[in-house]
C-alpha cells in the first residue's frame, strides 16, 4: 500500500483554515478592506454633509432613530454610517502605508546588518537601540503639534517610527540563515552579494517579515486613532476612527452610541489583523531549513 506524501504547506494551510479564528481574522480584514474600496459606493450619502437639522438622530434599532439614518447622526447632522464607511478607508490606507514605509527601512537595515556582520552590522544595532529608546507616541505628539496635522503626515511619522521590529527579525533571521547551504552554494556559483540577498535571503525571511507587518499595521492603526483621538492626528472632517471618538466624547453620558460605534469598529479591525497575523504564523511557519 503505497502513501502519498503532501507539501507541508498544503497541511499548514489545511490546520489554518480548520482554525475558527484564522477564518475570522481573515474574514474582518477582507470585509473591511472591501469596505475601504468601495467605501464611495457603500456609503448612503456624502460623509461631510452637514445638516444642524437632524443632530444626534439615534440609530434606527432605538427609540427616536429613522431607517434613513441606520448608524444616526453626529453632532453636525452627517451621517454616522457613512463616516464609519469611510473611516475603514483612512485606517486601511494609514496601517497599509505604514508598514510599507517602517517595512522598506527595518528590511534594508536589518539585513545589511545581519548579511554583512562587522561594523555595518555595530551600526545597525546602534540604530535599533536608539529608536527603542525614543518614545513613539511623544515622538508623533511633538511632531504634529510642530508640524501640524495632516494625512501624509501621520503616514510618515509613524513609518519612520515603527521600523525597528522588521530590522530585528531580518537581522536575526538573516544571521541564521547567511552561513547555510543554499546561500553558501550561491556564492560559490559567482552570485553577487545583491544577487544572493535578493533572491536566497529576502525569499526565505518574507515569512517572519509578514507576521511582524500584521502586528505593526495593527500598532499603527491604534497609534492613528490615539493621535486623531488627542486631535494631532488625522485633521478634521476626514473622517477618522480616532477623530469621531475625540468628537463624541462630549455627548458620551448622553448619547453613548456615538462613541461606542467607532470604539466597536476599531476594536473589532484591530483584532481581527492580530488573528490574521496569528493565522499567518501558523500557515508559514518558522522553519528556516530548505
Amino acid at each position: 500500500m503505497s502513501t502519498v506524501l503532501q507539501p507541508a504547506g498544503a497541511s499548514n494551510r489545511r490546520r489554518v483554515w480548520r482554525n475558527a479564528g484564522a477564518i475570522l481574522g481573515a474574514g474582518i480584514v477582507a470585509f473591511v478592506t472591501f469596505v475601504a474600496i468601495f467605501a464611495p459606493l457603500l456609503a448612503p450619502y456624502d460623509p461631510f454633509t452637514i445638516n444642524l437639522g437632524r443632530r444626534m438622530i439615534p440609530p434606527m434599532w432605538m427609540e427616536g432613530g429613522t431607517p434613513e439614518n441606520i448608524l444616526g447622526t453626529d453632532q453636525l447632522g452627517r451621517d454616522y454610517l457613512s463616516r464609519l464607511i469611510y473611516g475603514a478607508r483612512v485606517s486601511m490606507i494609514i496601517g497599509v502605508a505604514t508598514i510599507i514605509t517602517s517595512g522598506v527601512i527595518g528590511t534594508f537595515l536589518g539585513v545589511m546588518g545581519g548579511f554583512y556582520g562587522g561594523r555595518i552590522d555595530d551600526a545597525v544595532v546602534f540604530a535599533i537601540t536608539a529608536r527603542l529608546s525614543i518614545p513613539v507616541v511623544l515622538v508623533a505628539l511633538a511632531v504634529a503639534g510642530l508640524l501640524g496635522t495632516s494625512f501624509t503626515l501621520v503616514i510618515l511619522v509613524l513609518g519612520l517610527l515603527l521600523w525597528d521590529r522588521f530590522a530585528v527579525v531580518a537581522r536575526s533571521t538573516t544571521m541564521q540563515i547567511r552561513n547555510l547551504d543554499y546561500v553558501a552554494a550561491a556564492r560559490c556559483a559567482g552570485c553577487s552579494p545583491m544577487t544572493v540577498l535578493l533572491k536566497e535571503v529576502l525569499p526565505n525571511i518574507a515569512t517572519h517579515l509578514a507576521v511582524v507587518a500584521t502586528l505593526e499595521m495593527a500598532l499603527a492603526i491604534l497609534l492613528e486613532a490615539a493621535l486623531s483621538f488627542l486631535g494631532l492626528g488625522v485633521p478634521p472632517p476626514l473622517p477618522s476612527w480616532g477623530l469621531m471618538i475625540s468628537e463624541a466624547k462630549e455627548y458620551m453620558f448622553f448619547s453613548p452610541w456615538v462613541i461606542m460605534i467607532p470604539g466597536i469598529a476599531l476594536f473589532i479591525l484591530v483584532l481581527g489583523v492580530n488573528l490574521l497575523g496569528d493565522a499567518l504564523r501558523d500557515m508559514l511557519g518558522t522553519d528556516l531549513s530548505r
